[in-house]
């Protein structure tokens, strides 16, 4: 599949004038020699809501877009408005992209809506540790990314993941839903991090996917004594790239995923979905990690 020489694209959500998405885009499609524009729509800046998205969609198609990146607080809100899903986005009952396709034949565009969120965690995961050993995953966090992820890990045929959440009910009813599209009963909850990675309960890995630990929102999420050797971890936050959780859990000698190969995963299949080229993850990464340190000196 060819890509057309100019693109439009653009990211709809809430206080993003900090992303680092639009670089990344750019800049693989000047690599590339296409003529990308990444147009950020911040709900915040316009002050509007969720309610503005059937005004912004019906724009974005009229204009020509591509396609859109989605993020909180409209991964759900954006869905009765399009014409598809893809399997994922029907899996994880949220769309993070939208791609604009154009009918043969015809001049009506339909809106499809992805998912790469699970599988953006999944590619920066294998990337970073190869082979890892999913026998028993403890997820903190069972919102949006942390869904998208617990699907990735039951996908991956990890043989036990434990979900812990703020909000109990929350990961119950998770653990309910996976264990309804996944053979085995793989998913369980626990009423907290500390119950989840009690000493020989046999845990070989954590993954984090709560807000704890961004800059605006510094801290661990769980108590820095659960953390031992020989347990993996896996952070989702990239700003700081170095998060108190990664600090800590280096420190007890586990194996460690940062959060900016998440990010990039993301990046790397949204490019692939806009754009129908192959992108370089590897250029792309580098790129990431230049504009995390920039930001971070």
């Amino acid at each position: 599949m060819t890509a057309p020489a100019r693109l439009l694209v653009g990211l709809i959500g809430s206080g993003i004038q900090r992303s680092l998405t639009p670089a990344m885009h750019e800049s693989e499609a000047r690599a590339q020699g296409l003529a990308l524009h990444y147009q950020l729509v911040d709900l915040d800046v316009t002050g509007q809501g969720v309610e503005a998205l059937p005004t912004l969609i019906s724009a974005a198609r009229t204009m020509g877009f591509a396609g859109l990146n989605i993020t909180y607080p409209c991964k759900q809100a954006v869905i009765p408005l399009l014409d598809g899903l893809s399997d994922e986005a029907k899996a994880m009952g949220a769309v993070n992209t939208v791609v604009f396709e154009r009918e043969p034949g015809r001049h009506a565009v339909r809106a499809i809506g992805h998912n790469t969120d699970g599988s953006g965690w999944r590619w920066g995961f294998e990337r970073a540790l190869p082979g890892a050993d999913l026998s028993r995953v403890v997820l903190l966090g069972a919102g949006g990314a942390g869904s998208a992820i617990a699907h990735a890990v039951l996908r991956m045929d990890a043989r036990a993941l434990v979900l812990v959440d703020a909000d109990p009910a929350r990961a119950a009813e998770a653990a309910e839903r996976l264990n309804a599209m996944y053979p085995g009963r793989r998913a369980s909850h626990a009423a907290s991090a500390a119950a989840a990675l009690a000493t020989g309960g046999g845990v070989t890995g954590l993954i984090h996917a709560t807000p704890t630990g961004m800059d605006k929102l510094p801290g661990l999420p769980l108590e820095a004594a659960l953390l031992r050797r020989g347990l993996w971890v896996s952070e989702i936050v990239y700003f700081p790239l170095q998060t108190e959780l990664l600090k800590a859990a280096r420190a007890a000698g586990c194996a460690v995923c940062d959060g900016g190969t998440m990010a990039v995963g993301q990046a790397v299949g949204a490019f692939r979905l806009f754009t129908g080229c192959e992108p370089d993850p590897t250029r792309m990464d580098a790129h990431f990690r230049s504009m995390v340190a920039k930001r971070t000196s």
